[in-house]
């Protein structure tokens, strides 16, 4: 009975700090100078398959990650950074203070003693289809601030790799 209840333990502490799928949300965002864009997010994976993120504007969100033979071998989402040596901090953000001016940002917090990069494809609202965008690489240890000077829906981040 002991071993039971420790193992049951185990199990839910488990699925209460790892977090597979987003919760259902209303995105709303400034779509152009006059337009806002507006949807209803379901409830639905982070990871869209193995090692793809998909992330929305407004989220944040800590991706801890298992390094095997110097490469990021597995990924999750997790609701805390208990493990910031193996944790990336992502976040995308819109700034729409000044509609003529609207700016998307995704911030990268690279905890690796390695310089991180990945690909990156992007869904707005003008294009409705999924676009490849330049992604800099990220320092070892450092934050990276990508921009872009109009309104994104969500983006796609796949191919992890560290720099050599």
């Amino acid at each position: 009975m002991k071993h039971f209840l420790l193992l049951f333990t185990l199990f839910i502490t488990t699925l209460s700090i790892a977090q597979n799928n987003r919760k259902a949300f209303t995105l709303h965002i400034a779509a152009n100078e006059t337009q806002d864009y507006k949807a209803e997010i379901p409830e639905s994976p982070y990871f869209v398959k193995e090692k793809i993120l998909q992330i929305y504007c407004g989220e944040k969100i800590y991706v801890e990650c298992e390094i095997t033979a110097d490469t990021i071998s597995k990924m999750k989402v997790v609701e805390q950074n208990i493990n910031p040596k193996r944790t990336i901090e992502i976040e995308f953000t819109q700034d729409a203070e000044d509609r003529k001016n609207i700016t998307t940002m995704l911030t990268v917090q690279n905890p690796f003693e390695k310089n991180l990069n990945y690909n990156a494809l992007m869904f707005t609202p003008k294009g409705q289809t999924w676009t490849p965008t330049s992604i800099i690489p990220i320092s070892a240890k450092l934050l990276n601030f990508e921009t872009w000077p109009h309104a994104i829906i969500t983006l796609v981040l796949d191919q992890w790799r560290f720099e050599k």
